[in-house]
């Protein structure tokens, strides 16, 4: 009876554990599912999660349950992309605003901006715009997921808003 009462606190203390000492885990597809920890430094290639600032953006995420419950304001999750670009970095759309996103010339697969998504409803217009990258942010794709709900729609993000975090266990 002991046993009952002690196991669930002991798995209450085992999560607040593994998050004060960074772990977190991933349950969306903008990356691979798994189990991730906090690292220091944000660099092209890597991975990060942040949470949205803008207030229509944490609207729309919450109404169309793009976001489950969580910590960040407006009480939903953080977001999990890929950093695509970061300061000084150009992007561009060689095929028109509506194509492939292209940074520093090269091409991003899957990252032609949506306009509907995977339930027909309509998807914000793209915020991105061809230039450079400026001081202190970073472009953030879901390259894991095509209609992934990421800086095509809510733009840039601050470099300061990134928690970077690598892979320890993934799973698809």
């Amino acid at each position: 009876m002991k046993f009952l009462l002690i196991f669930p606190l002991l798995i209450v203390v085992m999560l607040v554990s593994a998050w004060l000492f960074g772990f977190r885990l991933n349950t969306t597809s903008s990356l691979p599912l798994g189990v991730y920890r906090e690292i220091d430094g944000i660099e092209r290639g890597g991975f990060a999660m942040f949470c949205l600032e803008d207030e229509q953006f944490i609207k729309l995420a919450k109404e169309r349950g793009y976001l489950g419950e969580g910590t960040c304001p407006g009480g939903v999750k953080p977001l999990g992309k890929e950093v695509y670009g970061l300061t000084g970095d150009e992007i561009s759309f060689p095929g028109g605003s509506s194509e492939q996103i292209a940074v520093n010339g090269q091409l991003i697969p899957r990252s032609s901006a949506k306009n509907k998504d995977s339930r027909g409803r309509i998807m914000p217009a793209q915020r991105l715009t061809p230039g450079h990258i400026p001081s202190d942010f970073a472009l953030m794709l879901s390259p894991h997921h095509a209609g992934g709900f990421d800086s095509r729609y809510f733009g840039l993000v601050k470099v300061s808003a990134l928690k970077p975090v690598q892979p320890v266990l993934t799973w698809k």
